[in-house]
């Protein structure tokens, strides 16, 4: 499986010449080739993980795939399918498999909703939390793409998320809100913490591809 990973939080994953994509949002600016995608991933409502034109785009080059997606973007992308998902579901599609972990995004202030979060576990390989804290129960993560950067992150709590979630490789995403600065040394933390485990750090900027 291939994993290329866009601008921010945006993922796509390619295995048999089929397309999966995943969180394309606001920040997403170059067009995303989905030639081949069988399905769209949205982890939650919040515009840099969606936007009606981001969702056009691809459905124009696959149209009628399917969009799965919590209760929350449900409501909020009215005008699409969207077939809602939930915490232990797991569906096939093409050459994806995908299991869903987790319910809620992570807290950002009392005075902003929590609003409805599923991370994705593709193919038994990558795990993907959206934006949360999720730790897939039972679950050996090969690939990690954990966020780096948010309103709602703080940095040790990320670390804390890969220290437990162990996995033997991980990435950096969710990181436009980060200046290169920011990034480097955020992207610095996760490598140690994946290192304790035995792991190692990937680093990926938006554009790059590596095999699973």
């Amino acid at each position: 499986m291939r994993l290329t990973k866009l601008a921010h939080a945006a993922l796509v994953l390619e295995e048999s010449g089929k397309k999966l994509i995943v969180d394309p949002g606001v920040f997403t600016a170059d067009p995303i080739d989905a030639a081949g995608a069988v399905a769209i991933v949205v982890t939650h409502e919040h515009g840099d993980h969606w936007t009606s034109d981001q969702l056009t785009a691809v459905l124009k080059q696959a149209p009628g795939i399917p969009i799965f997606a919590p209760e929350g973007v449900a409501a909020a992308a009215t005008g699409f399918d969207i077939t809602v998902v939930t915490e232990g579901e797991e569906i096939t599609v093409g050459p994806f498999t995908l299991k869903f972990f987790g319910e809620k995004h992570a807290v950002i202030h009392e005075s902003v909703p929590t609003v409805d979060n599923v991370g994705v576990l593709i193919n038994d390989t990558l795990y993907y939390p959206g934006d949360s804290y999720t730790v897939p129960e039972g679950v050996s993560v090969d690939v990690l793409a954990a966020p780096v950067g948010a309103p709602w992150l703080k940095i040790g709590e990320a670390i804390d998320f890969v220290l437990a979630v162990a996995p033997k490789r991980v990435f950096a995403t969710h990181d436009m809100t980060l200046s290169d600065a920011g990034r480097g040394m955020g992207s610095e933390r996760l490598g140690w913490a994946a290192e304790q485990g035995g792991g190692e750090f990937l680093e990926l900027t938006p554009g790059d591809s590596v095999e699973l």
